[in-house]
């Protein structure tokens, strides 16, 4: 197995021996890997946010929700395209409706604060549709892998968390933890990840500092699973930050249906960091990449 540098936003470059990497996946070359159950490994997400500015005027503002559908499709080979289509911004709360009417009831908004000028609309957009580019490989755990070797990844979440242990060694030593939170997740979604393997994050997870079961939930489209939650903070005093995030597993299929992260800092809603996904769909699919329908 080989590992490939990572990108600036990624933070740091691994440096993990192919050595390493084979013998912690612990599976020879000659096993076959499980054949696609489709064409494509397909998800479809829904986004909603909080914009961070406040609209309307300053006696009387409101806060503005922004919702957008993104999809990916990743053939067996790694090719992949991403579709992206926002749906419409409008009022959350039934206070901002109530201030959004005062105002007018605008369907679009263009703003200027501190040198950046802002547009929204409460239409949905057309949407768009394009490739990834030219990597005909898989973003596992910040390094590039083949269909064949994601197929191999360990079973066992004793030993797959070894292995995400490895990888993330490089620059985050004292950080571990938080990298087995944030990375684990991404195996019940971002990739093709047999469902073995898929289980077996989902059980990794359950074992770190700051994580919890949370009993039988069902996500904002009502479909059942089990709950996550993962607790996090940082900074001290006022400029303290929480992080809140709620995941809900289909833990039949074992794939993520929803994320929901809410934060705060000193106290209040922090809606730079916060942030509510649904996986629509998540699995292997026939049908060809295209914009994003809507909803």
């Amino acid at each position: 197995m080989t590992f490939a540098t990572v990108p600036t936003q990624r933070l740091i470059t691994l440096g993990v021996a192919l050595a390493v990497g084979a013998t912690v996946l612990g599976a020879p070359a000659a096993v076959a890997a499980t054949p696609p159950e489709g064409a494509y490994w397909h998800t479809r997400t829904m986004t909603t946010s909080t914009h961070p500015w406040q609209f309307g005027s300053k006696s009387d503002p409101y806060s503005l929700v922004q919702r957008e559908i993104s999809e990916r499709w990743s053939a067996p080979d790694g090719r992949s395209w991403f579709g992206y289509r926002e749906l419409g911004t409008l009022p959350g709360t039934v206070a901002d409706k109530k201030a959004w009417r005062r105002d007018g009831s605008p369907s679009k908004w263009n703003e200027s604060i501190a040198g950046k000028t802002l547009k929204l609309s409460a239409e949905p957009a057309k949407g768009r549709l394009a490739s990834a580019g030219r990597e005909r490989k898989f973003w596992v755990a910040e390094q590039w892998l083949t269909y064949d070797e994601v197929q191999r990844l360990p079973a066992d979440p004793s030993r797959l968390k070894a292995w995400l242990t490895k990888a993330g060694q490089a620059g985050r030593e004292d950080d571990i933890p938080g990298w087995l939170e944030y990375t684990l997740p991404e195996f019940l979604h971002d990739f093709p990840a047999p469902k073995e393997v898929r289980t077996a994050a989902y059980q990794a997870l359950l074992t770190l500092p700051g994580v919890r079961a949370d009993g039988a939930a069902k996500d904002g489209l009502g479909r059942p699973g089990s709950a996550v939650v993962l607790d996090s903070s940082s900074g001290k005093g006022k400029k303290a930050t929480v992080v809140k995030v709620r995941l809900i597993v289909d833990t039949g299929r074992m794939v993520l249906l929803s994320r929901d992260q809410k934060a705060t800092l000193d106290g209040k809603a922090f809606p730079e960091m916060s942030s509510d996904k649904t996986l629509i769909q998540v699995g292997w699919t026939d049908s060809s990449p295209a914009v994003p329908a809507l909803p």
